[in-house]
């Protein structure tokens, strides 16, 4: 039996964005969404919203300095159980 191959191309974008965040949902891909969130200002600025672009680089960098900072002082201390909880293999 031959089975329908679907292209992708074909595809509207909105299907393409579901689909993709399902995959990556599944698969627990962080690396995945990590792009998408890096690839976002550029593709806003791309389209001329110049204004979006700053203000979702400027998150992007919030969220950045937030990680870099986790293990420090009283916001290491209050993320202790994830860190636990990561490092003895527990599920969440």
């Amino acid at each position: 039996m031959e089975e329908k191959q679907e292209r992708l191309e074909d595809l509207p974008s909105a299907e393409l964005h579901d689909r993709a965040v399902k995959l990556a949902l599944d698969r627990k891909d962080m690396g995945f969404f990590w792009r998408l969130l890096s690839d976002i200002p550029a593709a806003e600025a791309g389209l001329g919203d110049m204004k979006r672009s700053e203000t979702d680089l400027m998150r992007v960098f919030g969220l950045v300095t937030d990680f870099l900072g986790a293990g420090e002082g009283e916001l290491a201390d209050a993320l202790r159980p994830v860190y636990l909880t990561y490092l003895r293999g527990t599920p969440e």
